[in-house]
């Protein structure tokens, strides 16, 4: 019974977030567009282009480029996120993965849960990070964790696949109410600043000379 309830209720709960997520897109509308008076001095397309390419890496970003291992980190993170996405959509479908890629998967989701775990001692351990931090830091940081970690266990053993559908619900569940949300905004900030700057003619950067 619960094996054919928990796959219904995982594509239930990414559904209530999907629409939480849009939710709250469209309510940022809500405060309208103020016009631009000034002339255009740049292109909102090489704003976008920018925002999206070099603007990622992390030469452009002053925190990143201090923090390499911190960066390499979450990068790291995010990637096995997807991997574990992609694999709870091999088992919902039901698909069938060769076992080459179900090793690098496998792989990529320790990787990423041994980052987030790295990630979560070091705002522990840095009384800086620690002091700017809110229970949502802690508790996203768990619920990613436990979702790899179930996503790396049932790479091991297929008895423990409901685990890993429980992991997803909460998830899915969670995300809309804490930080995880940013895998929204994240594209719809980046647009805005793209475009927003891109037109100012302030991106892309115009290094001077050496």
């Amino acid at each position: 019974m619960l094996q054919s309830v928990l796959p219904i209720a995982v594509v239930a709960s990414l559904a209530v977030a999907l629409v939480s997520l849009t939710i709250l897109i469209a309510r940022t509308l809500a405060f309208g567009r103020k016009p631009s008076y000034s002339r255009a001095q740049g292109s909102p397309g090489r704003g976008l282009l920018y925002a999206f390419g070099q603007g990622m890496m992390p030469w452009e970003k002053e925190s990143a480029a201090r923090h390499l291992p911190t960066f390499i980190a979450g990068i790291v993170y995010h990637a096995a996120i997807f991997g574990a996405i992609i694999l709870l959509v091999v088992h919902l479908a039901p698909l069938t993965l060769s076992s080459a890629i179900l090793r690098i998967l496998r792989l990529v989701i320790l990787a990423g849960l041994l980052s987030g775990l790295g990630l979560l001692v070091k705002r522990l351990a840095v009384a800086g990070m620690r002091a700017i931090s809110c229970p949502d830091d802690f508790v996203a940081n768990l619920l990613v964790d436990l979702f790899l970690a179930a996503a790396f266990a049932v790479t091991l053993l297929e008895s423990t696949r409901p685990y890993f559908y429980i992991a997803a619900i909460v998830l899915f569940l969670y995300v809309p109410t804490g930080k995880i949300r940013h895998c929204f905004f994240f594209f719809y900030t980046r647009i805005l600043f793209g475009i927003f700057f891109g037109r100012r003619g302030v991106l892309p950067h115009h290094h001077p000379e050496a």
